[in-house]
């Protein structure tokens, strides 16, 4: 009797309707989220109104300094908005003006995107003097003058006069790299007599503030980078320490999930060297320090830097043409490529018909299945006909139960050759995914596109949604569950129960049932989905939904079992032509087979 290992017409008919409950629960959760948002909203007024928000510290300022000594001044253009303090003649606050930060109290990005405030940043220019005592800028208090778009600080020591000229664009009509750019100038005049060394030690300290939902997903993507070798070789470094003191770097940069703050230097920084550590609650996500050495000119400092405040945003990075958009983490060599070259342009495209993001990947999710239709019909028709002779399979296995193991695998081999069934080409769409799946888990947490783009109940595709809160935290889950995600693990493992008919269980001791394998495999892909981006959850939804649709298709519409099945039992009487693989194959066994002989033979001697 064959064996049918299929879903039947009653299975179909549940998973479509599993399918319109899911979509069901989608819109009705929808609809509850957006009653509560509103009810949020106004608790939240009420709330602020009664307690004002408290600020906290990042750092503490030169204790002996008075805080009515220090003074701010103020620029700005369309896109930056900056804040500069006497104390240190820094940068003190950049907020960018276009853009948003997530905000836990409303579950909303509705505050101001600072990446610098509250002294989260903090750097200066350090040497030593002729008394071997090390001074460093950024304890210096400076007095500040403000000309049209221009900050100029100026500060004294034993004499010299030292100078921090910030420029920033605040032409509208200047082109959008400049308006994200701030020039600035270090000039000393008599700092030759004061200082015992030609050269300044750059020190940046700087601590990540938490502007994204997924605060795992933004720490993991917060690091230093880096270009050097003349702006042509890029890095960046999630060690706890960087040490590039061989290297020349032209700028060093603190990047985010999808913000960065980068410092260039005309002359690079050399003996470069820098630490980070991780955060684990609060405002900040992690600790970075950078040390860098920059040359000074007779014993006088007068350099040019350029600070760059920008959004990681792939055609405004291109535009500064200095690997800067190497910043934006979308994987090495191929994966990278498919990313920048095809995925960014693809969703381009089709986000262009004004439809929302989530329609979008719908879209993308069918245009990436049709151009691998070829690929994956091949796969699942394998894995139909595979099921279609898994009877002779069985009739094979238990013929040779207590023969040589080898003898039973040949016989295993020479039914797959009269059925036509190569193995190998099975192996072909599992390869193809993986490149895929790695460029789309790059692509959908890092696309700036996608950032607060909202689907359904997902209000950024770039972090998880959080419809289902538990009142504790899983180990590996959190303390959320993730409706996307186990929309996405529910159609995984309807499709594994598809495909897994074909697969044969273990005829030894000790062998792991690979059946039991493959069903876990979708329950442990939810702890991966529950964190991530939203959107990838539910690209791989709509994928493995069409993938289960053209196993149907195959096995109800195109393939015809009874035919196949027939022809396998024609073909055992018909003498066949080995393909080159299973003729291989059969010359390994036959080899092996040998060798165990000679084997027993020489025991047999022995004894």
């Amino acid at each position: 009797m064959q064996q049918n290992n299929g879903l039947d017409k009653s299975q179909i008919i549940s998973f479509a309707v599993l399918c319109l409950v899911l979509f069901g629960f989608m819109f009705y959760f929808q609809r509850n989220s957006a009653e509560e948002e509103k009810l949020k909203a106004e608790q939240q007024k009420t709330e602020q109104a009664k307690t004002p928000v408290k600020q906290t510290q990042a750092a503490d300022i030169n204790p002996n300094v008075t805080p009515n000594a220090i003074q701010v001044s103020n620029l700005a253009n369309n896109e930056l908005k900056l804040e500069f303090s006497s104390l240190g003649g820094q940068v003190s606050k950049v907020e960018l003006l276009k853009y948003k930060a997530y905000d836990q109290k409303t579950d909303k990005a509705d505050l101001p995107l600072n990446l610098i405030t509250k002294n989260n940043s903090s750097y200066g220019f350090q040497f030593k003097d002729k008394s071997g005592k090390t001074v460093n800028t950024k304890d210096l208090v400076f007095s500040p003058v403000v000309n049209g778009n221009s900050v100029t600080l100026t500060a004294n020591y034993s004499g010299a006069v030292i100078q921090f000229v910030y420029t920033l664009n605040n032409n509208p009509k200047a082109e959008l790299k400049d308006q994200y750019t701030l020039d600035f100038k270090v000039r000393t005049q008599g700092l030759a007599k004061v200082t015992s060394d030609n050269k300044a030690d750059f020190i940046w300290d700087y601590q990540v503030r938490n502007l994204e939902k997924g605060r795992a997903q933004e720490q993991t993507h917060s690091e230093f980078a880096y270009a050097f070798n003349n702006y042509k070789d890029y890095d960046y470094d999630g060690r706890t320490d960087m040490n590039e003191e061989k290297e020349t770097l032209n700028w060093i940069g603190v990047k985010q999930q999808f913000f960065s703050s980068v410092i260039e230097s005309k002359t690079g920084f050399t003996n470069s060297k820098g630490n980070q550590e991780s955060i684990e609650e609060g405002e900040y996500l992690k600790k970075l320090n950078f040390e860098g050495f920059v040359a000074m000119n007779g014993g006088e400092f007068n350099q040019d830097f350029t600070w760059y405040f920008m959004p990681l945003d792939l055609p405004l990075l291109k535009s500064y043409d200095k690997n800067f958009d190497e910043i934006l983490p979308l994987g090495w060599s191929f994966i990278g490529a498919m990313n920048r070259y095809f995925f960014m342009w693809l969703y381009s495209i089709i986000a262009g018909w004004g439809i929302s993001a989530g329609w979008v990947i719908f879209l993308m999710t069918i245009i990436v299945k049709l151009i691998l239709s070829p690929i994956m019909y091949k796969q699942h028709k394998l894995s139909a006909m595979m099921k279609v002779i898994r009877p002779e399979i069985d009739e094979a296995n238990a013929k040779f139960k207590d023969a040589d193991p080898m003898k039973k695998q040949q016989a295993t081999m020479e039914i797959y050759r009269k059925a036509g069934v190569n193995q190998m080409a099975g192996c072909l769409p599992a390869l193809v995914q993986i490149p895929i799946f790695y460029a789309l888990f790059r692509f959908f947490p890092n696309f700036i596109d996608l950032r607060g783009q909202g689907f359904w109940f997902a209000k950024d595709l770039t972090a998880y949604d959080d419809l289902i809160q538990l009142p504790f935290k899983i180990p590996f889950l959190g303390d959320h569950l993730s409706v996307f995600a186990i929309a996405c693990t529910i159609v995984i493992l309807i499709y594994t129960v598809m495909t897994s008919g074909n697969m044969q269980q273990p005829q030894q001791e000790g062998m792991p049932n690979m059946k039991v394998i493959m069903y876990i495999f979708p329950i442990t892909f939810l702890f991966f989905l529950n964190t991530s981006a939203s959107g990838l959850s539910w690209y791989y939804f709509v994928s493995n939904a069409i993938n289960i649709l053209i196993i149907l298709v195959i096995k109800y519409v195109i393939l015809d079992e009874k035919k196949i099945h027939a022809q396998i039992q024609a073909n055992k009487e018909k003498p066949k032509s080995e393909g080159k693989f299973q003729k291989k194959m059969r010359e390994m066994m036959e080899k092996a087979q040998d060798a165990q002989k000679s084997q027993e033979q020489t025991r047999g001697k022995k004894k």
